[in-house]
């Protein structure tokens, strides 16, 4: 079923090429999109015509159509008989809406295609056959991204991010949940990974929703078969919630660039809560105050480099050498040691990934 506005827009369309008003209701009579200025018919008039074998008939001055979708009425065309050409002219829009149902049929079959897809809910043989009978290529170079944004999403919005990408036809954008816009690209040879992070910011700066602090984008690394589409799918995803929690101010996230928080992201809370515990004797890093905290962060910004951390934190090296000591004595992890700095800051990542995760709970 096409959408009422796109009827709208389709009859405002022929009006400004006719200048004749037009009339579609469904067999019932309710009005789903006119040109008209006031009602032009009944509800009984309509009922009558459509239980009626007329595929069409004139109604007090009015000319009605029928319009099928497959041998199936589907709607009722009207307009004015006195119209020049009103016959040819019906039959013309009655043709272009049986048109518009079959190509948003088609689109639907793809879209319940690609979503099954996503969610690897076909065989192997149905994605073959499906895709085969919606001309749909299998040995093409795709990847999924993942829009996710606190802006309501809607027919429209899904329409602009497909108009965004060219509108090629071996582009999908559909949602399988409510939270978030799944976008499958074609992508050409030539495409690689710095292509794919240039369109991520692309959609987020046409779309007017970058730097909103809720928007993120998330992609999969690149398949080269249909059927292999689903993994790249499943990437994104969790790029999408790893980013959230080690990213958060990233509004790109490639699952390629995750490093160690991919692997963390799949440990069993009870196991990190042990691994907390041995290391830091029951305590916890986010325990420490506001001062040690940023401390430990800049250093690890730059690299362990102690004359460039105290430089930027504006203090003498002596006072950056002193913090690192008392922390070195608090939980036996001297900071300018590389195996030792590599658990903190797993550490630090593990913690970050159990309250994310008590958040979900509640």
């Amino acid at each position: 079923m096409i959408s009422n506005q796109i009827l709208q827009n389709t009859l405002d369309g022929l009006k400004g090429i006719s200048r004749t008003d037009f009339c579609v209701t469904d067999m019932e009579g309710k009005v789903l999109a006119t040109t008209f200025a006031e009602s032009v018919c009944g509800e009984e008039e309509v009922v009558a015509f459509a239980n009626s074998p007329a595929d069409s008939q004139v109604v007090r001055n009015n000319l009605y159509f029928k319009i099928y979708d497959d041998h199936q009425l589907e709607y009722i065309l009207i307009l004015d008989s006195q119209a020049d050409d009103a016959y040819t002219l019906g039959k013309l829009v009655a043709f272009q809406i049986q048109g518009l149902l079959t190509a948003y049929k088609e689109r639907f079959n793809k879209d319940n295609f690609i979503k099954n897809l996503l969610l690897d809910n076909l065989l192997l043989v149905d994605i073959q056959n499906r895709a085969k009978k919606l001309h749909i290529e299998m040995d093409v170079r795709r990847v999924v991204y993942i829009l996710e944004t606190s802006q309501e999403k809607d027919y429209g919005s899904l329409e602009n991010i497909k108009n965004l990408l060219g509108g090629k036809s071996g582009d999908f954008v559909t949602a399988v949940d409510e939270k978030s816009v799944i976008i499958v690209k074609e992508l050409a040879p030539s495409d690689d990974y710095a292509q794919l992070e240039k369109t991520a910011y692309t959609i987020l700066s046409t779309l007017g929703v970058e730097k909103d602090g809720k928007t993120h984008i998330a992609y999969g690394t690149i398949v080269r078969d249909l059927k292999e589409v689903s993994r790249s799918y499943k990437e994104a995803r969790m790029a999408l919630d790893v980013g959230k929690i080690f990213f958060g101010e990233k509004e790109v996230i490639a699952y390629s660039s995750l490093g160690i928080g991919r692997l963390i992201y799949q440990l069993p809370i009870p196991l990190c809560k042990m691994f907390i515990r041995e290391i830091f004797d029951g305590k916890s890093p986010d325990d420490f105050d506001e001062e040690t905290l940023t401390t430990i962060n800049k250093f690890f910004e730059n690299s362990l480099n102690v004359s460039e951390t105290s430089r930027q934190l504006y203090i003498h090296r002596n006072t950056l050498v002193y913090r690192l000591d008392k922390l070195q004595k608090s939980t036996g992890l001297d900071l300018r040691v590389f195996e030792d700095a590599i658990t903190f800051k797993i550490a630090l990542m593990v913690v970050k990934y159990m309250k994310y995760m008590e958040t979900l709970d509640y």
